[in-house]
Formats: structure tokens, C-alpha cells, sequence
């Protein structure tokens, strides 16, 4: 990933917090015909050395995970999305001192790289679903159970997937939050995204807490 040092994030806490918020990850992989790659919901074990962990599954019907078992050395990259919103130079005070200015994208991203073990043991495939649905269960005022469904329907859809744990060697993020601009410009964003932006709160509190802007 394309890293200038102001965009850098390396706080784990930091990096670990977008991949909880935004747990659909693209999982992608070589195969013999190029690169495959399929979104699916992951669980982090933070807490697992030497630099995390993270646990997941793939239909059997998914080819993914034949390639995944039969190249077991071969890493993967799993790339994790926060949020994101077009910057119009409208926003920009530069833009009425200069004109010197183009538009842009924020972003915040988490990219992981790592080695996957392919595991079909049934008691892990119960374990990690129900982990799963709990994670995003857990703060509903009545939430779902996997035990809430019949056993056997239960256990005929565990017979229908496989599980992944990869193995974390590298984990990097990328906050494009208008860090880059002179204060006034950042200001001028995050005003912009507040006002004309729908769904744009998260990007507003980034470029807020990057830019030097929490309290002004």
C-alpha cells in the first residue's frame, strides 16, 4: 500500500478499532488464473502472539478456500475499509486564495497480511460462528443466539463451510483524512462534510482529530 508518512496510522489500538467497526474484510489470494478475492465478515483476536490473529469462513461451494488449502505457506491480504468521502476544492480555503487545488478522497483503511490455516473441525466451525454472531448480536435489546435455531438445521449449514485463522506477519493502515492541508483547508472540510455530506460523521470526527481541529 502507497504510504506517505502523514497518512501513516500505526497505533494498534487504533488499526484493531476499524477492523472491529468494519469486520466485512476482502479476503484476497492468488490462484492459478490470478488474483481471487471475496468480502467476508472477520473476527480479531488481538490478544494472540506474535501479532494478532484473525478466525472467518468460506462456503465449501467458494473455490477460495481449495486454493487457500492447497498453497498453506502462500500469504494473503485481507483489506478492511472505514470510512470514506469525496473532498470537493470548494471546501478549501486555498481555493479562494489561490485556485490552486484539486479534488480528492478521505479514506481510512486497514490492510493485514498474513498465512491462513483451512479448518474444518465441526466443534471450531460452531465456535466461530457463534463468536461471530455475538460480536454483532451482543448490542441488540434482544439478541440472536445460534442456539436459538433447531441443532440439526444448525449443524447441517456447519457442514456446508469451512473455517480460515490467518495467522497476522503484517497489519498497516492508511488515514487519508486532509492531514496534508493547511489548517484553514481542513477547517473548511469538515464544515463541508457536516453540512453537505449525508453519512459523513465519521469522516468529519477524522478529520477533526487528524487534523488538529477537536475544540476549535
Amino acid at each position: 500500500m502507497y504510504q506517505p508518512p502523514h497518512f501513516q496510522e500505526t497505533r494498534p489500538d487504533v488499526l484493531h478499532g476499524l477492523i472491529r467497526a468494519h469486520p466485512l474484510g476482502l479476503l484476497v489470494s492468488n490462484g492459478a488464473e490470478g488474483p481471487v478475492a471475496n468480502a467476508i465478515p472477520f473476527l480479531l483476536d488481538a490478544d494472540v502472539p506474535p501479532n494478532g490473529r484473525l478466525r472467518a469462513h468460506l462456503a465449501k461451494a467458494n473455490p477460495q478456500w481449495r486454493l487457500l488449502a492447497d498453497n498453506p505457506l502462500a500469504p494473503v491480504l485481507v483489506v478492511f475499509q472505514g470510512a470514506d468521502a469525496y473532498v470537493t476544492p470548494s471546501w478549501y480555503e486555498t481555493k479562494r486564495e489561490t485556485g490552486k487545488v484539486v479534488p480528492t478522497w478521505n479514506y481510512a483503511i486497514v490492510q493485514v497480511r498474513g498465512i491462513v490455516t483451512v479448518i474444518e473441525d465441526q466443534d471450531w466451525l460452531a465456535e466461530q460462528i457463534s463468536d461471530l454472531t455475538m460480536s454483532q448480536e451482543d448490542s441488540r435489546s434482544a439478541p440472536w443466539a445460534v442456539t436459538d435455531a433447531p441443532a440439526p438445521f444448525i449443524q447441517s449449514q456447519i457442514k456446508g463451510i469451512v473455517g480460515l485463522e490467518i495467522a497476522i506477519t503484517e497489519i498497516s493502515g492508511k488515514w487519508k483524512v486532509s492531514q496534508n492541508r493547511p489548517t484553514a483547508d481542513r477547517v473548511g472540510v469538515a464544515e463541508g462534510l457536516e453540512s453537505e455530506t449525508a453519512n459523513s460523521a465519521d469522516m468529519v470526527q477524522l478529520v477533526r482529530s487528524y487534523g488538529g481541529l477537536d475544540g476549535k
